[in-house]
């Protein structure tokens, strides 16, 4: 059950991971165009699934979230301390492949329409 809290706290993790994303986290693993999609948070705020999107191949994405799930222990008293929470919650990084589905449907629309399908 999402609490207002919850749904307040969400959508800043959501800001403050991709924030971290673009400008925190160096490593050669996290590659390719990645973007925070959605923050599911439980109620109480003690666990979180993030969920990302990698554009690119299978193994940028693979290395992508193997890097993140090792540097969770760093991000999560970042963004505890970044939103002053008493709780860190418990991340666990999750692959969204949606914008790439949405990026293939579209490219298929734009075949489509210049007859080349």
């Amino acid at each position: 059950m999402s609490t207002p809290r919850s749904l307040r706290v969400a959508q800043s993790l959501k800001r403050e991971m991709s924030a971290m994303l673009m400008r925190d986290l160096k490593d050669e693993r996290i590659s390719g165009i990645v973007s925070v999609v959605d923050v599911d948070l439980t109620g109480d705020c003690r666990s979180a699934k993030i969920f990302i999107s990698v554009f690119g191949d299978e193994a940028a994405q693979k290395g992508t979230v193997d890097a993140l799930n090792e540097k969770q222990g760093y991000i999560r008293g970042e963004l505890c301390r970044r939103l002053s929470l008493r709780f860190a919650p418990e991340i666990v990084f999750k692959l969204d492949g949606s914008l790439e589905r949405g990026s293939r449907v579209t490219d298929l629309i734009s075949k489509i329409s210049r007859g080349e399908i």
